[in-house]
């Protein structure tokens, strides 16, 4: 059983959903649960998997699942004990309406699935880009139409190398499959294939009223100049894209930091990610009371 949880749990997350996983990790007594058995939920699905033994006490754990994958957007855990008799006594036992009359110790632990980049251009940045992500323990794609700048001797940790056309690729990606990806950078040699590379994905995410955050639909950034996006705004405005979804476009990606080289773009890009997937503007003054 718990290892049909948990590999429910690692599908859950590599389709990005935010999982909390409970644990029996120690029992006294009376009790429907024992060590090691699990349970998992996770945002957005319906329903859980597994079992820490029914009855009371699991209708707590799950309210209590619901509640931090709710409330919370890191990586959290707690450890609650429950005493299984309405009762119980004690500043460290949560009482149940019970009679079981044992003890049990849950640990409740949220997981938070890290980004997973897709790059659309297999060029230098992006395999600067590359070293840089894997460096974090992140996830990164890529997809390029030409072949021998999307394969696995470029691209050695790529979690998908999908060397497809614009037209082809855009064709087999739908709505929900794309939302494997937190991000979409645009990264192509060529400016009419991002252009319609970002123009399918506006479409597909104004036809489902969805917002480019990351959650909903991945955030999509464009490498490039004031010049070029003013050239895709204009094409996407013309093809009626929405002037609010194509704000939430980031152009150009990267904070600024001076970066001119391929490796000093992939400090700028992964430092914007990493600080949009944690909701921490750079600009906060306050962010080394934290550390």
């Amino acid at each position: 059983m718990t290892k049909h949880t948990l590999a429910w749990a690692v599908d859950k997350l590599a389709r990005r959903h935010k999982v909390v996983i409970a644990s029996v990790v120690h029992t006294s007594g009376s009790v429907p649960g024992k060590v090691g058995a699990r349970l998992a939920i996770a945002d957005s699905v319906d329903g859980f998997h597994g079992t820490i033994g029914g009855a009371g006490l699991e209708l707590r754990v799950i309210d209590r699942c619901k509640e931090i994958l709710a409330d919370y957007n890191e990586p959290y855990g707690e450890v609650q004990t429950f005493g299984l008799n309405k009762s119980a006594k004690g500043y460290e036992v949560q009482p149940l309406d019970s009679l079981c009359g044992g003890r049990v110790t849950v640990s409740i632990e949220m997981i938070v699935p890290p980004p997973h980049i897709l790059m659309m251009g297999g060029g230098h940045c992006a395999n600067s880009l590359a070293k840089a992500i894997t460096s974090l323990n992140w996830h990164h794609s890529v997809t390029d139409s030409r072949r021998e700048y999307c394969d696995s001797a470029a691209f050695p940790n790529a979690s998908e190398l999908i060397p497809l056309s614009v037209t082809d690729f855009l064709n087999n990606e739908t709505f929900d499959s794309i939302k494997r990806f937190s991000d979409v950078l645009l990264l192509g040699h060529d400016w009419s294939e991002d252009q319609e590379r970002l123009l399918g994905l506006l479409k597909l995410c104004q036809n489902n009223n969805s917002a480019l955050d990351g959650i909903e639909f991945p955030r999509i950034g464009v490498i490039g100049s004031r010049s070029k996006w003013q050239a895709f705004s204009k094409a996407a405005e013309g093809q009626g894209i929405k002037s609010e979804l194509l704000d939430q476009v980031i152009c150009p990606i990267g904070i600024n930091i001076g970066a001119e080289s391929p490796e000093e773009i992939a400090i700028a890009v992964t430092a914007q990610i990493l600080s949009l997937s944690k909701g921490v503007s750079p600009e906060d003054k306050n962010w080394r009371e934290s550390i």
